[in-house]
């Protein structure tokens, strides 16, 4: 190491010198693009030179494969590559052909793309869409739309596919590296200077004679002009009729159609028309028409949620399925009219700013519900069938109108549980009811089945409170008991604090069933249908009617043998 001893010796700065030239002349950085030289090539790999590593890279010669290049390359010469990599864990150089040439090839396309320059490519093969483009200068691969290829319809590109030609690129994703070109910009370049000359010669408000239909879509017709031009008139431009497609009013080869212009963009070189601005608008009669009146429509459309119809050629309105029938819910129009039939209809509103007309069938017709009303007057007695139910009502058809009236399950019957009630009935049977109720602006009506009965409540119509009455026994719980009154059909029960005075005699479990028992009417509200039963109340009733007769309870102290069962007590007490 004699060498490093004096660095001002003439061959310590020879050997500086030789060393920053060397570096000098190789910048090693990854994620660049080197130039590597090719030293050895064999069955499975590409040993390449790079000045400045210290040991060789290695391409596999599959990787050339793909890039069409394993059958061109040979030692010596030079092949640029990606430094991916100086040193792995492996302590090897990790480089890449493939990923250099993407990297150059992007390189040209975005500098093509910025300078908006065509590129030369060929289309190689097919793909869902569109086809393949590739890039013949960096073998770059890009898309091109179907819709791209050419800018009249070709059913066969075959004469198309390898063949070297332009293309304009129209985007570029830089994030993901894709490419998108087209073939059709390219073409209608060249026309598009005379295309120019043609659409300044139309300005709006002028009329287009002698037009010819070209095709459909699904938002308007396309008419050629005199075989130099084509225009649009858009779907709501047909016709002041609602057209939901242009072969409801015109057919493909139609000619001496006149067109008024209505639009002209120099930028886009579009013509926009219109049929139906070059007669009046249908709209403005709608002053002959007045709300809540009757007038003949035609059916036009069916829709699943109602109908249009024309009052007058071109003046259409919409008929709602909510308003096709009184009775029946989710109607449809489908079933209920045909195409171009005539019917009723009552205008129900016009909004001029919207330019929109609604109308109601149902209006038309004799409104059922005040029928029903007429017939069946609040209080009416009729009989009726059930058709439905659910968890809480039935519903019931009164005899021979088609209307369904509503029977809460409490209007069942005064005994028993409204919902356990409702379990007995089912649909098809035969009830009377009583109209309680009728609105027909909002198409109810409630009837009844119990107040067609007599009520068990009237047994205590002539009662009051503190009466008593014998009531039997049917059952006994913890809570107390259930008794019916002598003449009364209906239940009731007695709590257990009010069996009796005594709490030692207050036992529910006195009593089996059967029994007959004398009790007192404790509380009694008619209005409210609350009655309170109480034998407590009975024997109350009764010791203040010995009280007032005996005077205090003390008196009985003077009668004879009033102290013999104290007198016995203490005597034993004393025995003992």
């Amino acid at each position: 190491m004699e060498i490093y001893k004096d660095l001002s010796s003439s061959a310590s700065k020879e050997f500086e010198k030789l060393l920053n030239s060397q570096l000098s002349k190789t910048q090693i950085e990854e994620g660049k693009i080197i130039e590597g030289k090719i030293n050895k090539i064999t069955e499975k790999f590409v040993f390449l030179f790079v000045e400045g590593l210290k040991s060789e890279p290695v391409l596999d010669i599959n990787e050339l494969k793909s890039m069409g290049l394993s059958e061109k390359i040979k030692i010596g010469q030079t092949i640029p590559v990606l430094l991916e990599k100086i040193e792995d864990k492996n302590g090897e150089v990790i480089v890449s052909a493939s990923k250099a040439q993407k990297i150059k090839g992007w390189d040209l396309l975005v500098a093509a793309y910025e300078a908006d320059e065509p590129i030369m490519g060929k289309i190689t093969s097919k793909c869902k869409g569109g086809c393949i483009v590739e890039h013949i200068d960096t073998g770059s691969l890009m898309f091109l739309p179907g819709s791209q290829i050419s800018d009249k319809p070709l059913k066969d590109i075959s004469h198309l596919m390898n063949e070297p030609q332009k293309f304009k690129l129209i985007k570029l994703d830089k994030i993901r590296g894709n490419a998108c070109v087209s073939r059709r910009e390219i073409i209608s370049s060249f026309k598009k200077e005379d295309k120019a000359k043609l659409v300044a010669k139309y300005k709006e408000g002028d009329v287009i004679k002698n037009a010819e239909v070209k095709g459909f879509s699904s938002f308007g017709a396309f008419f050629n002009v005199n075989g130099e031009l084509d225009v649009l008139v858009h779907l709501q431009e047909l016709s002041w009729s609602r057209v939901d497609h242009p072969d409801q009013v015109l057919e493909i080869g139609q000619k001496n159609i006149d067109l008024k212009v209505i639009s002209v963009d120099l930028d886009k070189l579009q013509v926009g028309c219109s049929i139906k601005q070059l007669t009046s608008d249908p709209f403005g009669n709608i002053d002959n028409y007045e709300l809540n009146k009757i007038y003949k429509a035609k059916v036009m459309k069916l829709t699943d949620f109602g109908a249009f119809c024309e009052l007058e050629p071109g003046l259409t309105t919409l008929l709602h399925s909510s308003e096709l029938s009184w009775t029946k819910k989710n109607v449809s129009a489908k079933k209920m009219f045909k195409l171009n039939q005539e019917i009723d209809v009552m205008i129900q509103e016009i909004d001029r700013e919207k330019r929109r007309v609604a109308v109601s069938y149902r209006l038309t017709q004799e409104n059922p519900y005040e029928t029903f009303l007429k017939r069946f007057p609040i209080g009416s007695i009729a009989s009726a069938e059930v058709v439905s139910k659910n968890e809480y009502a039935l519903f019931v058809r009164v005899e021979d109108i088609d209307l369904e009236a509503f029977l809460h399950c409490n209007d069942l019957t005064f005994l028993n549980n409204g919902e356990d009630e409702l379990n007995k009935y089912k649909k098809g049977d035969k009830i009377n009811v009583k109209v309680l109720e009728i609105k027909p602006s909002e198409q109810k009506i409630r009837v009844g089945y119990r107040q067609t009965q007599q009520d068990p409540f009237e047994f205590f119509k002539e009662k009051e409170k503190g009466n008593t009455i014998t009531v039997k026994v049917v059952s006994t719980d913890n809570k107390g008991l259930t008794v019916r009154p002598e003449g009364c059909e209906m239940d009731f029960h007695i709590k257990k604090s009010e069996i009796a005075i005594n709490s030692a005699d207050a036992r529910p479990s006195r009593w089996t069933g059967g029994e007959k028992v004398d009790v007192a009417i404790k509380e009694l509200q008619l209005d409210k249908r609350k009655v309170v039963l109480s034998i407590k109340y009975l024997e109350e009733q009764d010791r203040d009617i010995a009280l007032k007769t005996y005077g205090s309870e003390a008196s009985g102290k003077n009668l004879p043998f009033s102290s013999l069962s104290d007198d016995l007590k203490k005597k034993e007490e004393d025995k003992e």
